[in-house]
């Protein structure tokens, strides 16, 4: 979780899985599922003696369906985007905006991985997208707008925009449900392709999304906050909530409660500015 997001800012650099660890997590998924298969198939057959052929090929089927999608869907559910096979190899998938995935998601991907990705192109499907894909990804993930990511990468990752604490302290109180996925996404992406922008068109972008974003959540930006900070701060504070809540319903405890008043915010003396290709932290 921490590897995702940080305290003070959103991790901007997350990355992205490349085929061979994702190919290597697959074979230890298939093994699992494989085994589970076989072992579902023998205790039906044990349990209930069947004579009808037409019975037989239905259990089959289903134990076959359950197997092949709702072992992905249901360990993707419940962790939050790790499969056994993604466990070993520290891998997880998250939505495009960088946030947990949810059931949805998880199905979508389990889905066109039956049917499209794996079981019916033997996997020409996924070698084919993920190969084509920026950000690895396969035909399911285009569907559920999702993407696989390393969790565990040697070494401290760089955060492009730095955020000044101030602003992080202000964030916690902003009520964030009126900021959608897609909007969450664009700000992703914006801020993530911040240095290759011209200034000019970075400034005018931030303008407008930062106008779209204070009428969604109906907070706009205290006086001296830069568009840069305040687009960082809200979208770190809406995954940084995201997975406080996945985290507290995993481990069975009560909600968050509602948020404190945003707290004041002390502007910082200049807004990021460009530094070898990145951003530095305000002042």
């Amino acid at each position: 979780m921490s590897e995702l997001v940080t305290g003070e800012a959103v991790e901007l650099d997350l990355r992205p899985a490349r085929l061979p660890s994702r190919a290597i997590a697959m074979c230890v998924d298939l093994v699992a599922q494989v085994a589970l298969l076989l072992g579902a198939v023998w205790l039906v057959s044990v349990a209930v003696p069947v004579q009808d052929e037409a019975l037989a090929a239905a259990l089959m089927l289903g134990i076959l369906v359950l197997v092949a999608i709702g072992w992905p869907v249901a360990w993707e559910t419940a962790t939050h985007g790790r499969s056994p096979g993604k466990m070993a190899l520290g891998l997880r998938v998250v939505r495009d905006d960088g946030g947990p995935i949810r059931f949805r998601h998880a199905f979508v991907r389990a889905i066109l991985g039956f049917f499209v990705d794996f079981w019916t192109t033997f996997g020409c499907g996924a070698v084919f997208s993920s190969l084509a894909s920026r950000n690895g990804k396969r035909l399911g993930d285009m569907a559920a707008g999702t993407f696989v990511v390393r969790e565990r990468t040697p070494g401290m990752r760089r955060l492009p925009i730095p955020l000044h604490p101030a602003a992080a302290a202000w964030a916690t109180g902003v009520e964030l449900s009126g900021l959608s996925d897609d909007l969450a996404l664009t700000i992703r992406q914006y801020l993530g392709r911040l240095d290759q922008l011209d200034p000019g068109i970075a400034a005018s972008l931030g303008e407008r999304l930062t106008v779209e974003t204070s009428a969604r959540i109906g907070m706009a930006p205290p006086p001296g906050m830069h568009p840069v900070v305040y687009l960082s701060a809200v979208l770190a504070e809406r995954q940084r909530r995201d997975w406080e809540r996945h985290a507290a319903a995993a481990r069975g405890s009560a909600p968050a409660e509602a948020p404190p008043p945003p707290a004041p915010f002390v502007p910082p003396t200049e807004p990021p500015r460009r530094e070898n290709g990145g951003f530095s932290p305000p002042s």
